[in-house]
């Protein structure tokens, strides 16, 4: 008799072989694109009798749906997404190849181990498992795999939203990436106890390029009007501005939820006690206590003795809900006269409610695995598929599951190097999120 093969049985191969197909986005359009990976997720669909649809943004740019009927389709469907791009990766600084997957230490290791192939995966095996199983979900499930993510989603979701909406009718509520994983606290009786975080708002995103005019002459001359010096002065002044703290509901309801839980006070001058309390996790949240901009590319000059008539930045912004324009006022006034600012892509921040039906059954399903569990939420400080999505008024979530050991350092990997997933956690993720579409 042949044993049933379990979904967190294949995670960890899954995975392993995501990782093992370079998706690199280099954000201008170069770079081996999601092609194959999107034909190694047909091919997993359809080996359980699933027919996804693929949507070629460009050439090789290509995003794979499929939707699974629910019991009773009067309800909103959930969709469940992941992207398959990843950032790139720099081989050298990696203690292992970062594409070759390699299980090492209890890890699977490599780029997109934590972003966000482990949930591709998690979504992979789950959905292969319902559709062996013959398993009606209680609501219409559309599961995506997007391309484009790492630059912002124009070459998937956002072109999906624009050009396929079809494909999200019907949908209400949405799951995705940066959420759901653990950290550990110790509480106010000295216990250890994990404590899941829920992404249900995330900030808005304004990627600015910034060029300082001046006067272009010979490097051997006097030049008060050198478009680097205004541009450095541009940057100092940008560097230095201090935004003003504001708490969201879903920042003030974790930084509450966490002193009840440890026993830690916190106040507007004081907060770094409790902060300490998430570990990896608290760069994260210290990045949506207010808005933030930094500087993350230069461009200037073509021979060591020409001053340029033009230097050039790019400065990657952050905002809390409502706060876009007042952002980029500021940007504006901080530059200067001399200095203009252009906005190269931008996105809108969002924040959903930690109440309701589909967050009760992300928390029994978590509880369900972790009894001691306790789950909080949390604003995310950058950005996800869900804004697009939230366009045609899908209000989305943060919950890829995970159980991470207390020593792990994991949300630092989110685009850093040697990036890994704890195989345990991926086989926890994969039992969470079958119970999850299973009950939601």
């Amino acid at each position: 008799m042949t044993e049933t093969l379990r979904p967190e049985d294949e995670v960890v191969r899954i995975c392993q072989e995501l990782i093992r197909i370079d998706t690199s986005n280099y954000g201008d359009g170069s770079g081996p694109r999601e092609a194959e990976a999107a034909e190694y997720v047909v091919g997993l669909l359809r080996e359980v009798g699933l027919e996804p649809s693929t949507y070629e943004s460009d050439p090789g740019r290509v995003t794979v749906a499929v939707r699974i009927p629910g019991a009773d389709a009067d309800r909103g469907a959930l969709c469940v997404h992941g992207h398959l791009d990843v950032v790139p990766a720099q081989a050298e600084d990696w203690q292992v190849d970062p594409f070759s997957g390699e299980e090492r230490d209890g890890c699977v290791w490599g780029r997109g181990a934590v972003d966000m192939k482990d949930m591709d995966a998690m979504m992979l095996a789950c959905v292969r498992d319902i559709a062996r199983r013959g398993v009606v979900p209680p609501r219409d499930l559309v599961v995506v795999f997007f391309a484009d993510e790492e630059a912002g989603g124009v070459k998937g979701s956002h072109f999906m939203v624009e050009e396929h909406a079809e494909v999200f009718e019907g949908v209400t509520e949405a799951i995705s990436e940066v959420g759901g994983y653990s950290v550990t606290v110790t509480d106010r009786e000295g216990r250890e106890r994990r404590t899941y975080l829920v992404q249900t708002a995330e900030k808005g995103i304004a990627w600015l390029r910034l060029t300082a005019t001046g006067r272009a002459g010979h490097g051997s001359v006097p030049n008060d009007e050198n478009a680097i010096v205004r541009l450095a002065e541009a940057i100092a002044r940008i560097a230095a501005h201090k935004w003003p703290r504001e708490y969201i509901p879903s920042v003030r309801t974790l930084l509450d939820g966490l002193s009840e839980l440890t026993g830690t006070g916190w106040s507007d001058e004081d907060l770094e006690e409790l902060l300490a309390h998430l570990g990896g996790a608290q760069g994260f949240v210290r990045g949506t206590l207010q808005d933030t901009s930094n500087v993350t590319m230069l461009e200037s000059g073509y021979k060591h003795n020409v001053i340029p008539q033009e230097a050039h930045a790019n400065v990657d912004c952050r905002y809390l809900p409502g706060h876009e324009e007042d952002l980029l006022e500021t940007i504006r006034e901080l530059a200067g006269e001399h200095v203009r600012v252009e906005v190269l892509h931008g996105d809108i921040a969002l924040e959903a409610p930690f109440e309701g039906d589909l967050v009760e059954r992300m928390v029994e399903a978590l509880r369900a695995e972790d009894p001691q569990a306790e789950v909080l939420p949390y604003c995310l400080s950058g950005g996800t598929d869900n804004k697009a999505l939230s366009l045609l008024g899908v209000t989305g979530y943060g919950f890829a599951p995970l159980r991470l050991p207390a020593d792990l350092d994991f949300a630092p990997m989110f685009h850093g190097v040697d990036e890994r997933v704890p195989t345990e956690s991926l086989r926890f993720g994969t039992r969470v999120l079958t119970r999850l579409l299973e009950t939601c």
